[in-house]
């Protein structure tokens, strides 16, 4: 009889009534938990046996050495066969033709026949081995038994004892029963373990050659990975690529594929071929496949280069050594030789190493540069590099600007002209200013007579989107940022890269994490050598370093942020790039802030000394209102170009580079915008005179409230 429980407890008492009422509830004990059945209890626990890491490694174990032996019989069997063939042959004579080594083919193929004639001679000298065995034997049978009697006859004369003729007979017959005998005793175990000495030998090859699926063989040989490249390899990773026309035309060739491959050598730290795709198969099909044709070669992705050479229909695979890109390159020969000069005209510059291992050296020679990537990545150590080697040669100037502001320029300081740091609206202001100074050096120079030579100057900006980006306006309303034609950065930067190469007036630029509006579009077309670090997407890679470049193979988009660091990707005519490509991979050399500081203490004692302005010294301020109506005088209208003529000899720093844009700009707003009056462009004397009464007046007013 189950257990009850009694419960009891008081009801609130109304108000109304006197007595308690007490009252009795019984509560039945819960049902008791249906018992789970032993079939279910049974199969869990053969679940859990089956799935045990334990059971998995010991199957493993037990299929591997089995697959062995079949690995092995399949290893023997075809060396048999290799053997008895001229199959190895045929091997070689096609890897030769699809090399292109067609006097090595040959020589296989007088090899192959060599075999050929020699195994003919062989199957041939068999029709005649019967007769010639059976006349060998008679004949080794009877001087064997006749040497044997005449021995006897001798011992028996020795002995004078006739029955020792015999002798010698009886003792060859006898051993010959001991050897009958050994054999009947050891053949019995033979024949039993003879099957399993077999098979150990099979195992024996196989295990040598890990002749087993990947999945059976141990963990640390499952992988392939820093397999040597080969033909086969690079034919098999092409057929599994996924590509349908690829993979047909593979099987339908007689050579295997053999022949779409060049031969392969080895480049730096790693190797090169180039394949040469059949009809049907475009080089974009391949491109877009990097990561599965590098998993294919048992390499990361960022171990294969893909890149389109000149060749129709060609790709050019670049693999490297399984880990050689981790790997650190050598330093840079500006920290190791301290007799290092430069020669910004005819010198280059020592950048890092290509991916063949070889030195990256790059021309500067009146080109524009832009060095884009994303933040953390190597960017500033790049472009400071190509800064310290040209500041060896003592005839370059600089003026620089670091709107980042940490320092990493202040080795600098006493070697340029200006070195302005800092992030600041302010600072947006003074490195404008300065750009538009080079700009006034620029028109100076093209000014000048023809044949004059001048000084290499460079203009260079670090994190220059911070320019771009700022929201900052002067008192003419113009904003120092944006990429408007009233935008005072983005305009200066533009007349550089226009007219400042043809007088050694260069603009350096380096940005990080390109779009249009931190990148406007003309600027980044504008530098001769555009370099990109690590980007996230490939629309990215597009505008750091133009369609040509990535229609080509250039993939910054694919470098790995943080491991990569360091490693360019460069379009530029000022470096050796193989024929046939637009850009090349380049891994430059790191300097740090105590070499670099090294090496510009080299450069100042090149030079007699160099005082470093860190702020642009403004001139007088002008009204270049006023000084219009003053330069139009009591004419009635004057035409725009003879206005700019009289300002710029009114004050040549300040209107010397004016131009009829300039004069509209300024004009834009106040009720006296130039006019055409018989078909020519010319500013009234009136309404110049009624927009500076009006701006007084205004003025005037605002002073008052």
């Amino acid at each position: 009889m189950s257990d009850t429980v009694v419960h009891l407890h008081k009801n609130p008492e109304p108000p109304s009534e006197p007595a308690t009422v007490t009252t009795l509830t019984v509560v039945p004990d819960p049902a008791p938990a249906k018992p789970v059945p032993l079939w279910v209890r049974s199969g869990r626990a053969v679940r859990t046996a089956v799935t045990h890491e334990t059971t998995r490694t010991t199957a493993r174990t037990v299929a591997r050495h089995g697959l062995y032996v079949v690995g092995g019989a399949r290893i023997v069997g075809r060396r048999a066969w290799d053997g008895r063939t001229a199959a190895r042959y045929e091997r070689m004579l096609r890897a030769a033709e699809a090399a292109g080594n067609y006097e090595a083919a040959a020589e296989w193929e007088e090899r192959g026949q060599r075999f050929r004639d020699a195994r003919h001679r062989r199957r041939m000298d068999l029709l005649h081995s019967p007769l010639d065995a059976a006349k060998g034997a008679a004949i080794s049978t009877g001087m064997g038994v006749g040497g044997l009697v005449l021995l006897g006859i001798a011992m028996a004369v020795a002995t004078k004892d006739a029955t020792d003729v015999v002798t010698p007979l009886m003792a060859v017959v006898k051993f010959i029963n001991l050897l009958i005998t050994i054999v009947q005793v050891v053949w019995g175990p033979l024949v039993s373990i003879g099957p399993f000495l077999a098979l150990l030998a099979l195992w024996a090859v196989g295990s040598k050659q890990q002749a087993a699926p990947q999945w059976a063989l141990p963990v640390g040989a499952r992988s392939n990975e820093g397999e040597p490249i080969t033909p086969s390899i690079v034919v098999k990773a092409l057929r599994d690529l996924g590509v349908p026309a690829l993979r047909k035309a593979i099987q339908e060739m007689g050579d295997a594929g053999a022949s779409m491959l060049s031969p392969i050598v080895i480049a730096g730290c790693g190797v090169e071929v180039d394949v040469t795709l059949p009809s049907g198969v475009s080089t974009n099909e391949i491109q877009g496949k990097r990561r599965k044709l590098a998993e294919n070669l048992s390499r990361h992705e960022h171990e294969v280069f893909i890149t389109i050479p000149q060749a129709a229909r060609t790709v050019r695979l670049w693999v490297a050594d399984s880990g050689a890109l981790d790997e650190p390159i050598g330093p840079s020969p500006l920290a190791t030789d301290d007799t290092m000069t430069a020669d910004y005209a005819k010198g280059r510059a020592p950048w890092g190493q290509d991916l063949r291992g070889d030195a990256a050296a790059l021309s500067l020679y009146q080109r524009h540069l832009l060095i884009t990537g994303l933040s953390n990545q190597g960017k500033t150590v790049a472009l400071r590099s190509l800064a310290l080697w040209l500041s060896l040669d003592r005839s370059v100037q600089f003026l620089m600007g670091d709107l980042k502001g940490v320092g990493d320029w202040a080795m600098f300081d006493g070697l340029a002209l200006t070195l302005i740091q800092g992030p600041t609206d302010e600072h947006v202001i003074q490195v404008t200013e300065m750009v538009e100074g080079a700009v006034e050096e620029m028109n100076r120079r093209i000014q000048a007579p023809p044949g004059t030579t001048f000084p290499p100057l460079i203009v260079l900006v670090d994190e220059a989107q911070v320019a771009f980006m700022c929201p900052a306006k002067d008192e003419d309303k113009r904003p120092y940022g944006g990429a408007k034609a009233n935008s005072r950065y983005f305009m200066a930067v533009r007349k550089i890269h226009n007219q400042g190469r043809a007088v050694n007036v260069l603009m350096w630029q380096g940005t990080q994490d390109p779009t249009n509006e931190n990148l406007p579009k003309l600027v980044r077309e504008g530098a001769h050598t555009r370099a990109s670090l690590a980007l996230g997407t490939e629309s990215q890679a597009r505008m750091a370093l133009g369609d040509k470049a990535v229609d080509g193979g250039a993939a910054p988009n694919l470098l790995r942020p943080g491991l990569d660091r360091g490693t360019l990707v460069v379009a530029s005519d000022g470096i050796q790039i193989p024929a046939g490509q637009s850009s090349i991979t380049v891994r430059t050399h790191y300097i740090d802030d105590d070499t670099a500081a090294a090496i510009t203490d080299r450069a100042k004692a090149l030079r007699d000394g160099v005082t470093t302005l860190h702020a642009v010294e403004r001139g007088e301020e002008r009204d270049p209102l006023a000084d219009i109506a003053a330069a139009i005088g009591d004419a009635p209208r004057l035409r725009t170009q003879d206005v700019i003529k009289r300002l710029s000899a009114l004050n040549t720093e300040a209107y010397g580079d004016w131009s009829p844009v300039d004069l509209t700009r300024v004009l834009e707003g106040t009720g006296a915008e130039p006019y055409k009056s018989d078909g020519r462009m010319v500013v009234s004397r009136d309404q110049l005179a009624r927009a500076l009464a009006n701006r007084d007046t205004d003025g005037s007013a605002s002073a008052s409230e």
